[in-house]
């Protein structure tokens, strides 16, 4: 049996919230002159649960009529349940005051609050819905009924009622689903979309080979990304690491990859370059940089095997033979460009005070463009604004968080509504004549809906280009300002990182390239500032710091066992550990607690990657018998100290070794006396049964003699 649902539904937090069950079929039978919008599933908080009815409807396309205009509504009601549905009747309901602003469109779809009344447009019977099937149902208001509506927004409804469920103990359903309908005669207006361009590493520094592969493959979310604004007005914000990630590769790039980048290149969307990683340069700003943060070399990412390059040869020969030139390879502004990049635009966290606008400028020796949400001002009357003298581009908030989650979304009934909530604030922005989107950083959008999004912009305006929205005439306007406490707590983490950056630089002398430890790490830093990870600063960069620490305790000796010195010179065994994947110069010192031990001060070490590596320190004891200890520490060639020292416990038992051999001594002379003995006896013992055997033929002769002569005389 189901529990009815009855009443208005409860408006659930983006991402399910504007739920609503979207039919193409249905959108054919529009009026080509209507437009209105769809309403998200009622009671959205149950939609994940198992055996609901859901409610959803659209009015035309993407929530936008034109005055004076018929309206066809399609509602949809999905039976999730067991039990067969029976007939009942939808009405659709219009409240003919509209809301005033974003806040009160907010109030509405959250908490379904509006003023006014509503009024019933048309009721119409409902077809019976089997169990785990979906119907959708045309409903038509004819324009005398819709009335004369000036432009505006305004809160509308549809509720099912009378159809029952259940066969033993019949159950009404009572279902309410809020939409809002847009009602605009202006199409003068014009719009800016920006999306940006990222993808973020699993190490942090750069894309793999192996992650290039994936995310340029024919399912890769790069891959979706450029599918998703080809052929649209959209202008791209791009992460320079990613072509960078490409280039370094030279000819070992992926063919996937190379052919995203050529893609990506040859595009005539506008685009401009983000900073590497997409950090972001609020925070820069505030901690007092002189300069941006770039990265560090990119040389130790590359191979010069994959840069050979070839000439013709310039002897006269009919067929030129290719002769190896050796490996040239980019500089770090080949590898980071982005072509055809529009310069001088920064699009930072929008937390901003003129403090960081003038730092920005600095950053760029020229006055900067910089995108901020319209929340930075007190008063948003304009998408290009002059704010304290400098150059600002004003992206609609509430319009961009809604369509950033419908670009987001998978499911086409809940992009629709998130496309309807987002069309609907940027016509409460209205009557300025420019307008724009700017879309959050989301990596793994699909490319229908991020197409679908952006395209469902011209039901606002027309598009226009970044360039031409920055030579529109300013309005003139004034920053909120920022939270000092946070803007200083931002800063204070930064420099710790800092901080922790300049003792790897240290650490990293003990490298043969300290480019290998110190452009990741710095790669690693711009990623964690980023832009898009704003909201997890803090824990990403503690998560950060404790990762640097523990790669500089990568290196160390490790802790030994207590040694016993039989004799007064010899070698100690130490261990020095090295879990980095390259091998490592470092100097072993070890020092004695007592003088009496002498002790070999000091011993260059390579230590082998990913592995232990023994050293023997030389000793010689002083004394015949005690206990020492022999302190071992580890400094990279430029006397920085690596690893935490480590103690060793030395007893000396140095007497023992002339006892020792003493005792060798003796048992070589006793082993010597015994064998010398052994001899003689066995020697004797010898002699003796030669005598007796010979004794023995003596006699047995004689006796043969005497019976020889008796023979004789008989």
């Amino acid at each position: 049996m189901i529990t009815p649902r009855t009443g208005n539904r409860v408006r659930a937090p983006r991402g399910t919230r504007g739920f609503v069950v979207f039919s193409l079929a249905a959108s054919l039978i529009f009026a080509p002159q209507l437009s209105a919008v769809p309403a998200a599933v009622a009671d959205t908080a149950d939609v994940e649960e198992e055996g609901t009815i859901e409610l959803s409807m659209t009015s035309g396309a993407h929530g936008v009529v034109q005055p004076d205009s018929s309206l066809t509504t399609s509602v949809t009601i999905d039976n999730a349940t067991g039990d067969d549905l029976g007939a009942g009747r939808v009405t659709i309901a219009l409240n003919n005051t509209p809301l005033a602003d974003s806040a009160a469109l907010a109030e509405w779809l959250d908490s379904d609050v509006a003023p006014g009344t509503f009024t019933s447009l048309t009721t119409t019977a409902s077809d019976a819905v089997t169990a785990s099937e979906t119907v959708t149902m045309s409903v038509f208001t004819p324009s005398e009924t819709l009335g004369k509506l000036a432009d505006g927004v305004y809160p509308i409804r549809a509720q099912l009622a009378g159809a029952m469920t259940g066969n033993d103990a019949p159950t009404p359903q009572n279902i309410t689903t809020n939409s809002v309908l847009v009602v605009d005669s202006d199409t003068t207006a014009q719009v800016s979309v920006v999306v940006p361009i990222t993808a973020t590493p699993a190490g942090g520094a750069l894309l793999t080979a192996d992650e290039l592969t994936e995310l340029t493959g024919p399912d890769g979310a790069l891959t979706a990304q450029l599918d998703g604004v080809a052929g649209t007005p959209a202008a791209l914000a791009v992460d320079p690491l990613i072509p960078a990630a490409i280039r370094v590769l030279g000819t070992a790039a992926p063919v996937s990859a190379t052919e995203w980048l050529t893609r990506l290149e040859t595009l005539p969307n506008e685009r401009f370059a983000l900073q590497d990683g997409d950090a972001d340069a609020t925070v820069q700003a505030q901690a007092g940089f002189a300069e941006l943060l770039a990265p560090l070399s990119l040389a130790s990412f590359m191979d010069e095997a994959n840069f050979a390059e070839t000439e013709n040869s310039p002897t006269p020969s009919p067929s030129p033979s290719p002769t190896p030139t050796g490996p040239v390879l980019p500089t770090d502004a080949e590898l980071t460009k982005v072509s055809s990049a529009i310069p001088r635009i920064l699009w930072p966290v929008g937390d901003v005070n003129t403090a960081d606008l003038v730092a920005f400028n600095t950053y760029f020796d020229a006055d900067v463009t910089t995108i901020l949400p319209s929340t930075s001002l007190p008063a948003y009357t304009a998408a290009h604004a002059d704010v304290d003298g400098h150059d600002v581009l004003l992206a609609d908030a509430a319009a961009s968080e809604a369509l950033s989650a419908a670009a987001g979304e998978e499911d086409a009934a809940s992009r629709e509504a998130n496309i309807v909530e987002g069309v609907a604030h940027l016509s409460l922005t209205r009557p300025q004549a420019s307008l724009l989107v700017g879309l959050d950083r989301n990596e793994t959008r699909p490319a229908d809906a991020l197409r679908a999004t952006v395209m469902s912009l011209s039901t606002i305006g027309s598009p226009v280009g970044l360039e031409a929205l920055r030579s529109t005439e300013p309005a003139s306007g004034t920053l909120i300002g920022t939270d000092p406490e946070a803007a200083a707590a931002r800063a204070a983490t930064l420099s710790d990182l800092l901080s922790d950056e300049t003792r790897l630089t240290a650490f990293a002398s003990i490298l043969d390239d300290p480019l290998l430890l110190r452009s990741p790490e710095r790669l690693q830093l711009l990623r964690v500032i980023a832009v898009g990870t704003a909201e997890t600063f803090e824990a990403d960069a503690a998560a950060h710091r404790s990762a640097t620490t523990t790669t500089m305790n990568a290196v160390g000796v490790q802790e030994p066992s207590p040694i016993q010195l039989f004799t007064s010179a010899a070698p100690l065994p130490v261990w020095v550990r090295n879990d980095l994947p390259w091998p490592v110069n470092v100097k072993l010192t070890a020092t004695p607690s007592d003088a009496r031990l002498d002790v070999e001060p000091m011993s260059d070490v390579v230590a082998l990657p990913a592995s232990n590596t023994r050293v023997k320190v030389p000793v010689s004891a002083r004394v015949g018998s005690g206990t020492l200890s022999v302190n071992f520490s580890l400094n990279s060639p430029t006397g920085v100290q690596i690893g935490v020292d480590q103690t060793a416990s030395v007893t000396v038992r140095a007497e023992w070794e002339n006892i020792g051999l003493g005792i060798l001594g003796g048992l070589i002379v006793l082993l010597l006396g015994l064998g010398i003995v052994r001899t003689v006896v066995r020697r004797k013992k010898d002699r003796a049964v030669a005598e007796s055997e010979s004794s023995s033929e003596s006699d047995a002769g004689g006796e043969s003699d005497a019976a020889a002569e008796e023979v004789t005389g008989e």
